[in-house]
């Protein structure tokens, strides 16, 4: 019973399964007969056959772009890498420039120390130099005195070599006079002497004879009084006042 329930089972399956075929193959034959494009096997063929030249033809073009696009992935890939490289080597550059820079920076701020450095030294040499100036200034005068000065010393120099000459010649001149007041007295002493000497009477003489000698001696003195310069006269005029006395008593 049950093997028979399972094969009126399997055989009905069949028999829908073969119905259901049998349908299809209908609507298939129905519609591939009701088609106008079907209708026409030729015109098929040859659209297929350019359909397939077309894909050939695709195919030949679609090879050359993957050959070409795997030779420019190629290319670039070697571009990439040689970018890498470029960008290694860039980056070892950027390295030296940054230290370089660094150096650079450092070099400057010991640049602008020594450049602080020389400003203050210009400033240091232009106040030197101003005092330079002012000393040169005073120099310059101090010049134009000496020179003033050395004119009047100079002035001075020929005057005292003038006023030596002068105190030369006067000196000659006084020991000239000093010579003639040394005769003069020489002489004046010889007249006293003979004054203090005794008289001598002569004969026939009765007067007194002192007082004659002495004014005649005074004569004497007053015209050498005469001769003798005004510079003697204060000298002259104390023996004057000694002698006289003595001759008259």
């Amino acid at each position: 019973m049950g093997d028979s329930k399972s094969s009126n089972k399997v055989r009905n399956i069949v028999i829908a399964l073969l119905t259901l075929w049998a349908i299809i193959s209908l609507i298939i034959i129905v519609v591939w007969a009701t088609s106008p494009e079907l209708k026409d096997a030729t015109e098929c063929n040859r659209k297929l056959k350019a359909l397939k030249d077309d894909l050939a033809r695709e195919k030949s073009v679609w090879s050359k772009d993957r050959h070409a696009l795997e030779e420019l992935v190629r290319q670039e890939r070697i571009n990439q890498s040689l970018l890498l490289t470029h960008i290694v080597q860039l980056k070892e550059q950027l390295k030296a420039l940054n230290q370089s820079l660094d150096s650079c920076m450092q070099e400057n701020v010991l640049l602008n120390g020594n450049i602080t450095a020389l400003n203050n030294e210009i400033d240091l040499h232009k106040a030197i130099e101003a005092n330079l100036t002012a000393n040169i200034t005073l120099q310059q005068d101090m010049i134009e005195l000496l020179k003033h000065n050395l004119s009047q010393a100079g002035i001075e120099l020929e005057t005292c070599s003038n006023l030596h000459k002068a105190a030369e010649n006067l000196q000659t001149a006084a020991e000239m006079q000093k010579q003639s007041c040394q005769s003069s007295m020489q002489y004046i002493k010889k007249q006293l002497e003979k004054c203090k000497s005794p008289p001598q009477i002569e004969p026939g003489n009765d007067g007194p004879p002192g007082p004659r000698n002495g004014i005649f001696l005074v004569g004497v003195l007053c015209i050498r009084f005469l001769l003798i310069p005004c510079k003697y006269e204060k000298m002259i005029a104390l023996f004057l006042f000694i002698l006289v006395p003595i001759m008259t008593s």
